[in-house]
């Protein structure tokens, strides 16, 4: 029926509650938001799975007393598998049974995030044009004070050899920062073809394990359902293993856990700048940790370049995680808080016989 099509295609969650606050019926966007099937949550009491941070009970009750719609802007909305989130709220009367109530689930963060994701690659460009003018510029004069110090050497000794020692070595570190600034900007654009996100996972999960990731504990819940993508193997897997370093790196010595899941998420669209309608990016890959989090002071920043958590960081690794996604014409995003980050990477589907750039959606 045109009901059930519209009901299941409504992008944002959408759920029915009978007069007891039970589940009386999820959409597909609810489903997801949930993580729960419709099955699992039929008849369920609503506040056994759903946490608004708002007295909910005496609003829905009003809903009913006076057969009037409700709004609520701008309220964390979580769930046992996710962290709060702002939200805005619509709850209305069903028309055939004002005891049975609509309630719109419309998560702000989508929007929030796809608009710093764009700006952020567009300052990231920026900042790695100067950057990789900078380091051709810086390179050369290092040389040549690494150079003296080691003239200066052959006729030192004692504690000024040990100076000029200290020069070259100095000058070596920052040769090999500028290095790498140099290097990130060389990245050459993406080699696209259709491939399969979970044969590029397993090799990131296993060169891990076999090395910095030893110390952690790897789970995955993959869905063998997903359709392939289209991108470069090769750069994708680069993004896994930085994400993985990243995770494992942050449990220091201790122990950790690190979780990777995929799932399909059709209300997910990125609008090109300049452009029309929005392209979709339903692929959905998360790396999950259980590490200390993102200081709270950079945790938005995180992908913008030379942003760094870590004392010794140069603030790229993120940086280049942002940009090779966004030349996949996907996006990533994270949620992080003590004992609970959460690296998101959406991406296209790649459609039979799909090469060259990444598939641009009809206009919407």
């Amino acid at each position: 029926m045109m009901t059930d099509r519209v009901w299941q295609t409504l992008p944002i969650p959408a759920i029915i509650l009978d007069a007891n606050d039970r589940f009386a019926e999820v959409n597909s966007a609810a489903e997801m938001f949930l993580n729960l099937s419709s099955r699992a949550t039929l008849n369920h009491p609503v506040w056994d799975v759903l946490m608004v941070d708002a007295p909910l009970e005496q609003g829905l009750e009003r809903v009913r007393e006076s057969e009037s719609p409700l709004f609520i802007n701008d309220v964390d909305v979580g769930t046992g598998e996710r962290a709060p989130v702002p939200c805005n709220l619509q709850i209305a009367p069903m028309q055939d049974d004002s005891t049975q109530l609509l309630m719109l689930i419309a998560p702000r963060e989508i929007a929030g995030r796809l608009g710093r994701s764009i700006s952020v690659q567009s300052t990231a460009r920026s900042a790695i044009g100067m950057a990789e003018m900078l380091a051709h510029e810086i390179k050369n004069p290092l040389a040549g004070i690494a150079g003296a110090a080691q003239l200066l050497s052959m006729s030192l000794s004692g504690d000024d050899l040990e100076l000029t020692d200290l020069i070259v070595g100095e000058t070596r570190r920052v040769v090999k920062l500028l290095e790498q600034v140099e290097q990130f900007g060389n990245v050459r654009p993406p080699n696209l073809s259709p491939v399969n996100i979970h044969d590029i996972l397993e090799r990131a999960r296993k060169s891990a394990q076999l090395g910095f990731g030893a110390h952690m504990t790897m789970t995955e819940s993959y869905d063998p359902s997903l359709p392939q993508t289209v991108g470069d193997a090769d750069q994708l897997l680069q993004v896994f293993l930085n994400l993985l370093k990243n995770a494992a790196e942050a449990a220091g010595d201790t122990p950790g856990t690190i979780h990777l899941r995929t799932f399909y998420d059709t209300s997910l669209r990125i609008r090109r700048p300049g452009g029309h309608g929005g392209a979709p990016v339903p692929l959905q890959v998360e790396i999950t940790d259980n590490g200390p989090g993102l200081p709270p002071d950079i945790a938005e920043a995180a992908f913008e370049p030379f942003v760094s958590g870590r004392e010794n960081g140069t603030g790229l690794g993120l940086a280049l995680v942002s940009k090779i996604i966004g030349e996949h014409g996907g996006w990533v995003t994270v949620k992080s808080v003590p004992g609970r980050t959460v690296f998101r990477i959406s991406l296209p589907v790649a459609r039979s016989g799909a090469t060259g750039s990444p598939q641009k959606s009809k206009e919407a």
